[in-house]
């Protein structure tokens, strides 16, 4: 049985039971420090520069989003994180009260510690153990899961608020090459049709398939008796409101770290966020692309417009000659200037996702809305699912990986879609507004 969450009052706090040990609490806006939660190292207003990615002699980026994205996540990061997943774990909800002692818990003092504190506010427990996090504080891996942790846990908080009946079913899957993973899933909620959000943490032995893609991309790799260790990680999440004037969001941000025969190891980061909505409002792309921009300017001025550009060619339905959606930022293969700097940026990112995309929801999803309205919006979520199943390379990677857990790649998929053949709006409609926007992208913030 999946654990359910109830409505998430700013005061809630509940733990996750497993074999007997005290679990983690569901996000409640502040945690039981009563402050906003942060993973270690969180910089505060420090701002850094000159972020970049290195490319190939082409000029395109080493690796693309089909093997970074395979590896590190669920939805949108479906692949070799969403393989393998033979496990689903049970947990169920317990009070606060209960006494129970927390996952890996070595001595009392532990429980009251920093990272303790930290981890109170997720959705559930970590996918590393506590142990093991605590004595790796300043591993890029430790800083990034907490992250993915934090966020999950926000955009969950968020959703529930505005849904106001909301129940989240949480699963713990573990996966029998090492690591596993959280998914959290509303569907038919009172705002929300379906709404996913989801991490993975996973290390392992890179397969030969995916090595050689590597290859084919730019990198070079070098294995030891044919293997080649890796560590993945993200957060992956697409979210459709019922309401046709609401707007579908989808963003994931991960990270990649391979280790070579001879020590050396490559790190890269990946990641964005795009809004899908069924008719255009000027306003509500403004905000949602200005709030993206603000993310990206602390970190310099080229980074927005570099990857909405990014943007804007990913998420391209060539058989349809569109986009997916009005854009946002996309990016892969950051690995410069520093760990550290990169890490700051996606931070940034990452906690400009509720701010961009939650006032859009409140606006809209007391809309009224006609069943000509209702009919269009199940016309663009099949455009939705086409460019999943069709074009988006970590979903097909995934989809085609040996073990993989098809639940959880297709966790992005809406509930209802449709198809109707050669459908075309009428002209200078609102149907037709919308479809010039995602044929000739714009520049909103400027």
């Amino acid at each position: 049985m999946a654990l359910h969450l109830g409505r998430l009052s700013a005061g809630s706090c509940w733990r996750v039971s497993r074999a007997g040990r005290r679990g983690l609490c569901a996000w409640p806006g502040r945690c039981a420090a009563a402050r906003i939660c942060r993973p270690p190292g969180a910089p505060g207003t420090e701002q850094c520069r000159g972020l970049g990615h290195k490319s190939t002699a082409g000029g395109g980026p080493r690796l693309g989003t089909g093997l970074t994205t395979a590896l590190a996540g669920l939805a949108g990061l479906a692949g070799l994180a969403a393989a393998a997943f033979g496990l689903v774990e049970r947990v169920e909800m317990v009070p606060k009260s209960t006494g129970a002692r927390s996952p890996s818990s070595g001595r009392p003092e532990e429980d009251d510690d920093e990272l303790t504190r930290r981890c109170s506010c997720f959705m559930a427990p970590p996918v590393t153990d506590l142990r093991e996090l605590r004595g790796r504080p300043s591993d890029m891996k430790t800083k990034m899961e907490l992250l993915i942790l934090e966020t999950q846990a926000q955009v969950c908080q968020a959703l529930a608020q505005v849904d106001g009946g909301a129940r989240f079913s949480v699963d713990r899957w573990e996966r029998k090459e090492g690591g596993g993973g959280i998914s959290c899933v509303l569907q038919d909620g009172h705002v929300f049709e379906k709404a996913g959000v989801s991490i993975s943490v996973v290390h392992g032995n890179l397969s030969e398939e995916a090595a050689k893609q590597m290859r084919s991309r730019g990198k070079i790799l070098k294995t030891k008796d044919g293997k080649l260790p890796f560590s993945a990680m993200g957060v992956s999440s697409v979210i459709h409101p019922k309401n046709p004037h609401a707007p579908t969001i989808h963003f994931n941000y991960r990270y990649f770290e391979i280790e070579e025969a001879d020590g050396n190891k490559q790190w890269w980061f990946g990641g964005g966020c795009d809004l899908t909505p069924t008719y255009l409002n000027q306003e509500d792309a403004i905000h949602f692309h200005r709030t993206l921009k603000e993310a990206c300017d602390k970190h310099g001025p080229d980074l927005y417009p570099k990857f909405k550009k990014w943007c804007d060619d990913y998420f391209f339905i060539v058989h349809r000659g569109e986009r997916r959606g009005i854009g946002g930022i996309f990016f892969d293969d950051l690995d410069s200037p520093s760990k550290e700097e990169v890490f700051r940026f996606v931070q940034s990112c990452a906690q400009a996702v509720v701010p961009s995309y939650i006032p859009l929801v409140k606006k809209h999803h007391d809309d009224s809305f006609t069943p000509q309205e209702k009919l269009w919006q199940q016309l663009r979520r099949g455009r939705y699912v086409e460019f999943n199943l069709l074009y988006d390379r970590g979903t097909k990677f995934g989809l085609f990986t040996p073990g993989s857990r098809i639940e959880s790649i297709l966790m992005s998929l809406p509930l209802t879609a449709r198809w109707e053949y050669m459908h075309s709006p009428p002209e200078n409609s609102k149907e037709a507004e919308i479809l010039e926007v995602l044929r000739h992208p714009r520049d909103w913030v400027r």
